[in-house]
């Protein structure tokens, strides 16, 4: 107890996976350091936990478990070993895999990474195209002979007359041309953000579709087809890992283990307040149960959103333009329903070979401009183990992204519920009458966004990197649409300062800015 007393505290706003992460590697690397982690829900994982309805199970957003980075990819396998022998369905259909010799059994045991195969494409026009867009011949047809050539044109003339790159529409029409641009970015842009891509800052393709472009798509495509025999491994563009049981499976299991080494985790333990003074922070005060905790801290590790963080410092103790900028931080929403159906009538044209022959889609991305729904799950071909029946339903994910306070936010879960289900009548995914059963999952503040005040955030971010003992981590910690990768490394970076004791805070927002796409890496074996 002693020894205890004499440990630094390490506070942790949040329980998703940059908290989690952050934890854990500071009780496997600062021995003198104690990690708490405050959560203001009851739950842990964050948008990456699991959601469970009538024994199915939702996927928060979708998570493939894929990076570019080993040490992401060691600590995935390291708490969760992948499988060693068929899958159900890996048995049913013969699937030819490189499983981990002697990994574990997903049909005998839980603790166990999946080794999947990606399927996505894009519903438009009301036919399917792949995603990333690919230059097939099915393509073309499904776009008429009008379109292609519209294309052709824009694309060319997009090589010889480049705009200045300050919105995201410049951004996407330099890379693909203005008819590519209208047909399968801007009123899917929309849908995402709330608003035209012209109103969206050039930063946000910079990150999250950097690498991607017309050229980029054929020298793939080139690639594929004359040096097949030269790659020996597949790429994530295809493979990625996943819980047997969701993302949330692998969080509860860090979760359980930060418990074990002796870390603490306060649920509905809510954050209201930061006391700081000569740039350090003192302590944090929380609201539990309608009591207020004060927990002091040595070093302070913030996933929570930066309007949230830097309004807790209180008005007075934070320079006007900083606090005046974070207030106004626009994010999006989410809403995801979870649909359980006896059957979908879109027909599996693939070739791809799947239980009941269904669509082989790990997402469905919906650009048809007459509906709100944004994009499409089968979760059937995430884990059969996310399906209480996955030999007899089909358990799919609808994904709405809106605003707090907007139409569809306060739509009650009735209404919504045959709103959505009109949805996917109207464009042929499937007959209300075949639903036995559904839910609605609302989660606040699912994406930063890169508009409005934002501009001004270089400002916010001097301003919190000017604290000493503060450590910004995560997506919404950044106001930055990582992924669920790119939030432990942060968190993994912020842990190495902290155990170094360097000042430059640059490592943490470095990460996620190397010029290479985010699914372009091969996985580890």
């Amino acid at each position: 107890m002693d020894s205890d007393k004499k440990k630094k505290t390490a506070l942790i706003i949040g329980a998703g996976p940059a908290g989690l992460t952050a934890a854990y590697q500071l009780l496997k690397n600062a021995p003198d350091i104690h990690p708490v982690i405050l959560e203001a829900t009851n739950e842990i994982g964050g948008i990456s936990r699991t959601v469970c309805h009538d024994g199915n199970r939702i996927d928060i957003g979708g998570h493939r478990f894929f990076s570019k980075s080993p040490e992401v990819m060691n600590f995935w396998l390291e708490h969760m070993p992948l499988q060693g022998k068929e899958a159900l369905d890996d048995r049913m259909l013969h699937r030819d895999k490189k499983f981990a010799p002697g990994g574990p059994d997903p049909e005998t045991e839980d603790r166990v990474m999946l080794l999947r195969n990606r399927f996505s494409r894009i519903l438009y026009l009301r036919k399917f195209f792949d995603y990333p867009i690919s230059f097939r011949p099915r393509t073309f047809l499904n776009m008429g002979l009008r379109r292609t050539v519209c294309a052709a044109f824009g694309y060319l003339s997009s090589l010889c007359f480049k705009r200045e790159e300050i919105t995201l529409k410049d951004f996407m029409i330099n890379r693909f041309g203005a008819p590519l641009y209208r047909m399968f970015f801007e009123k899917y842009t929309e849908k995402v953000w709330g608003r035209n891509p012209d109103a969206i800052s050039a930063a946000w393709g910079a990150q999250r579709i950097r690498g991607v472009s017309i050229r980029e798509l054929i020298l793939t495509v080139l690639r594929r087809k004359f040096l097949k025999d030269r790659r020996s491994e597949t790429s994530l563009i295809e493979e990625f890992y996943y819980p047997k049981k969701g993302p949330g499976q692998f969080w509860e299991i860090i979760a359980e283990k930060i418990e074990s080494l002796g870390g603490e985790i306060h649920r509905n333990v809510k954050v209201i307040g930061t006391e700081c003074a000569d740039g350090k922070i003192l302590s944090v005060t929380a609201v539990s149960g309608g009591e207020k905790i004060v927990f002091p801290a040595d070093f302070l590790l913030s996933s929570m959103p930066v309007k949230d963080l830097v309004e807790s410092f209180g008005k007075d103790s934070v320079p006007e333009e900083v606090y005046r900028c974070a207030a106004n931080l626009p994010y999006r929403d989410f809403i995801t329903v979870g649909m359980e159906t006896d059957r979908l009538n879109l027909k599996n044209r693939t070739g791809v070979r799947t239980v009941n022959n269904i669509i082989p889609d790990c997402w469905i991305y919906i650009q048809e401009p007459d509906v709100r729904i944004g994009r499409l799950q089968i979760f059937n071909n995430w884990s059969p183990y996310m399906v209480r029946d996955p030999l007899g339903k089909v358990w799919i994910g609808l994904e709405y992204f809106c605003s707090e306070g907007d139409e569809l936010w306060n739509m009650d879960d009735r209404s919504f519920l045959a709103f959505a289900a009109g949805e996917l009548e109207k464009i042929g995914i499937l007959d209300p009458s075949s639903i036995t059963s559904a839910v609605r999952v609302r989660e606040k503040k699912a994406y930063p966004a890169y508009f409005g005040s934002y501009e001004k955030f270089p400002a916010v971010r001097e301003w919190l990197d000017s604290i000493e003992n503060l450590y910004c981590i995560g997506r919404n910690g950044q106001h930055r649409y990582n992924n669920m990768d790119h939030s432990m490394l942060s968190a993994m970076r912020a842990v190495e300062l902290i155990v170094s004791g360097a000042k430059d805070k640059s490592p943490l927002w470095n990460v996620n800015t190397e010029a290479e796409y985010h699914e372009e890496k091969q996985p580890a074996r």
